[in-house]
């Protein structure tokens, strides 16, 4: 059996594994484990009733956090010319077109999200075993892939979200800091809850939203009351 450290301990002390907890309640509880040195970030996990190895049970999208992320993110984009030049001046941290695939492919990423025109996806393919595993390839069912750059990167960098769901059918993502009041976090979790909500698949059959948990990046997960966030199950 694995050795649990006595912060951990700690930190699960009151937090039953079975009981499901209203929102405002799971928040606080989460908010007061939140004990690193740093402002922990507040995540969100989803169960969800569809089995992602069927092309129509596929979850994806993009979501515009209220109350942003709490975390500046760096921001790539794919581009020539003028539309270059509007992701400059929109806030990019790093724009290119043949010189940025280059780096790419020599192993160098200096951003967490990455956006480009259309003209330039033929080139941005070739890096798809690069930036594919990484979550990071551009896809215009998320907006990636766009001619208005300018919007594109002022939404990421004030706290659009990317969620996909994996193997195991859960959807998770960052939706704020510990730092952020309770209010603030109950409006971007339920935004977050609400875009996969909107996200349902035409093939999930049964209960689409199953279970919903919280947790600080160090802490432990509280569960919550999904009817208390407002989503629709079914």
């Amino acid at each position: 059996m694995a050795h649990i450290g006595k912060r951990i301990a700690k930190a699960r002390e009151g937090v039953e594994r079975t009981k499901l907890y209203p929102l405002g309640e799971a928040i606080k509880m989460v908010r007061e484990r939140a004990k690193a040195k740093f402002d922990e970030s507040v995540e969100i996990a989803m169960n969800l009733g569809v089995d992602p190895k069927h092309a129509d049970q596929m979850v994806r999208g993009v979501v515009n956090l209220p109350n942003g992320t709490g975390r500046v993110l760096r921001v790539a984009v794919f581009a020539r010319g003028p539309k270059a030049d509007e992701a400059k001046a929109a806030g990019a941290d790093v724009v290119g077109a043949e010189d940025l695939v280059t780096t790419v492919q020599g192993g160098v990423i200096e951003f967490d999200r990455c956006i480009a025109t259309p003209d330039m996806m033929p080139l941005v393919g070739r890096l798809g075993k690069v930036l594919g595993p990484r979550g990071m390839m551009p896809n215009p069912k998320v907006g990636t892939v766009t001619m208005d750059v300018a919007a594109a990167v002022k939404a990421s960098k004030g706290g659009a979200v990317e969620f996909r769901v994996e193997k195991a059918g859960i959807v998770q993502g960052t939706v704020g800091k510990a730092s952020f009041d309770e209010g603030k976090l109950v409006e971007n979790i339920k935004a977050f809850v609400d875009a996969v909500a909107k996200a349902k698949p035409a093939g999930s059959k049964g209960t689409y939203i199953q279970r919903i948990a919280l947790s600080s990046t160090q802490g432990p997960g509280v569960k919550i009351d999904v009817g208390s966030v407002g989503a629709q199950q079914q």
